[in-house]
């Protein structure tokens, strides 16, 4: 088969996914496709121009699944919010299926062709929202979205690989620190952490994703450009 800048991308993302990108190397790649490694050079690079094609080869699935189209937008009939909310799916489930995505996120600007559809889609819909009627209330809103998006994404992931690493869930570690939780609880100098602990339920994971994206987005349609 002949190499391509996009059968590169797509063997790259295979060894991260199943190594993380700590497992990745031009090296490693170059002999997964078959080739010496001053082949790749040809395409990429350098490994960080390497990173940025794999990036951008997870945001054109994630414009396919939010239904972004010619002039990187969503169907205009459908609502500032959905629009939103499609695209925030899109790019959890996107991160859940390529967990390494989430150690790039936020690090630099992503400015592949996808990376930018998205990232038009995205202010483009935020701009419709009743509460951004300025380029500064846009920024905010915009601010908002992006530093719930990589928080939320990359504290599940965290859960995810430390379960992983230590062959625990979350209600075994809860188990295992029990003990002295319950001794620090009972000095009664956090009662509102003690009401959390004891009267809070788990939480699912894509549910809470999802509310507090909606109370990001309930914010944004409040938002003024004061």
């Amino acid at each position: 088969m002949a190499l391509s800048r996009a059968r590169i991308a797509t063997t790259a993302i295979r060894l991260a996914d199943a190594d993380g990108l700590d497992g990745l190397s031009l090296r490693k790649l170059a002999k997964e496709l078959g080739v010496g490694p001053m082949r790749l050079y040809d395409y990429v690079v350098n490994r960080s121009e390497l990173l940025d094609l794999m990036v951008d080869s997870v945001y054109a699935r994630i414009a396919e699944s939010a239904g972004i189209g010619e002039g990187a937008r969503v169907p205009e009939a459908e609502g500032w919010r959905d629009a939103v909310v499609t695209i925030a799916r899109a790019t959890r489930e996107a991160a859940l299926d390529h967990e390494w995505l989430v150690d790039l996120l936020g690090a630099r600007p992503h400015l592949g062709p996808h990376a930018l559809a998205v990232g038009e889609a995205t202010v483009a819909a935020l701009n419709r929202a009743p509460g951004v009627r300025d380029i500064g209330a846009l920024q905010r809103a915009s601010g908002a979205l992006g530093a719930f998006l990589v928080g939320a994404l990359r504290r599940e992931i965290t859960e995810r690989r430390t379960a992983r690493a230590t062959g625990t869930d979350v209600s075994a570690w809860q188990s295992a620190l029990g003990p002295y939780l319950r001794r620090m609880l009972d000095t009664g100098r956090y009662p509102t952490m003690a009401r959390l602990v004891v009267d809070g339920a788990h939480l699912d994971a894509e549910e809470t994703f999802h509310h507090n994206l909606s109370t990001i987005l309930d914010g944004v349609a409040e938002i003024t450009g004061r």
